[in-house]
């Protein structure tokens, strides 16, 4: 419980240090909207003149040296929905897909003034909106509990595994994962910071191999978990052990995946407070009160996770976990492909009739849901081999 309340306190400092050097908000996102204007449509002047790369790279412009570098995007994920920041991140791509394909000038007109229209609509939302105290602390609870939330999950439940297998000295192994991530969160943050603009299709490249590495990592354990949950699998395993030991090699995953979990917020989380300072005049101090609540409210689910996990059955108890871990793992492969094709790195081919659900990494494109897809039909191949595993060691057991 030290631990976590200590791993919270210094993600709160650290955001402190990071966002006093936090960038200019400007005046209104109407005159952002204006300039970005102005890109697009040289944009698609050097389209009509048939230099489509060119065009291309002023959309890219409009979205890393404006859209993203000047906290637009993060202002409209903590004041309006992480849901709406997709669709508007998808209609950049949609743009340039057009640009790709050759189509008639009229197509690429019409794509980007959709474009367009959609970031006048934002902004005229986010102009509109009058400054609060109440609107200050909320946008900042909402921040730090939307991307704690899936970390905590995953923490809490990979300690919990920990003391209910009787692993609890190994606990350690977990914190220091997750005290190391704030660090490199940091750092990265940093780093991300340093690759907007310009270079911005880096960060982008950055945040989505990180994800997908941490897919890897957490089918793993998710995989390694549900093989463990039925109990005569269990007693054959402890029985094959050291008493009540993990592997190494199992230790380190578990550390690694909680490594991961917290890296994958941290630096985000910090950016998005960077853009919510600048963009905050009057209520700074509501900020930081919503973000000190924000920690609390994670250090409760946390205690939840760990405290009442270790009353529930052997059995539903690994199941639960390993389902969580599968679930974190789809939503990281959605999240992490959406950031590729951000970076231009994967191409965007839309599906009607799907909608956003940034929450769970669900994004209306074929590049993203086919491997979730096929992730959930491997996820349950695994699951429907677990269940003969089980009955083979049932039987040996007997």
């Amino acid at each position: 419980m030290r631990k976590i309340l200590s791993a919270v306190a210094i993600l709160v400092v650290l955001t402190v240090m990071f966002s006093a050097s936090a960038f200019a908000v400007p005046e209104t996102w109407n005159d952002v909207v204006d300039e970005m204007a102005e890109v697009l449509d040289e944009a698609y002047r050097l389209y009509t003149t048939g230099d489509a790369s060119a065009a291309k790279a002023q959309v890219d412009v409009a979205y890393y040296s404006y859209y993203e570098k000047l906290g637009f995007e993060r202002t409209v994920m903590a004041h309006i929905s992480g849901n709406r920041a997709a669709t508007v991140e998808y209609q950049f791509s949609y743009a340039k897909k057009d640009i790709n394909a050759g189509e008639s000038n009229d197509a690429v007109r019409e794509s980007l003034d959709t474009l367009v229209n959609s970031l006048r609509e934002d902004a005229n939302h986010l102009d509109g909106k009058e400054e609060s105290a109440l609107s200050a602390f909320f946008a900042s609870l909402l921040i730090i509990t939307r991307e704690g939330f899936e970390a905590i999950l995953i923490v809490g439940a990979i300690i919990a595994y920990l003391v209910k297998s009787g692993n609890e000295s190994k606990v350690h192994a977990v914190y220091w994962g997750s005290l190391a991530a704030l660090g490199a969160s940091v750092v990265m943050a940093f780093i991300l910071n340093s690759l907007s603009g310009a270079n911005g299709a880096n960060q982008e490249i950055v945040e989505g191999v990180t994800m997908l590495v941490a897919v890897v990592v957490l089918f793993y354990v998710s995989n390694w978990m549900v093989s463990k949950a039925e109990s005569a699998a269990w007693t054959h395993y402890i029985e094959g052990k050291v008493q009540s030991s993990l592997t190494n090699g199992s230790l380190f995953s578990l550390a690694f995946a909680a490594f991961l979990a917290v890296f994958r917020e941290g630096a985000e989380t910090i950016l998005f407070y960077q853009a919510l300072l600048g963009g905050t005049k009057t209520y700074v101090n509501m900020v930081w009160i919503g973000l000190g609540v924000g920690g609390v409210a994670l250090v409760v689910i946390y205690l939840l996770i760990r405290f009442m996990s270790i009353k529930l059955p052997l059995k539903p108890f690994f199941l639960g976990t390993s389902i969580l871990m599968f679930i974190m793992s789809i939503s990281f492969v959605g999240s992490g492909i959406k950031e590729l094709q951000e970076g231009n790195v994967v191409g965007v081919t839309p599906v009607s009739g799907i909608s956003s659900v940034d929450i769970l990494g669900i994004y209306p494109t074929l590049e993203t849901l086919i491997p979730q897809l096929l992730l959930l039909l491997l996820t349950l191949v695994m699951f429907l081999i677990q269940v003969r595993k089980w009955k083979k060691v049932r039987v040996s057991t007997n």
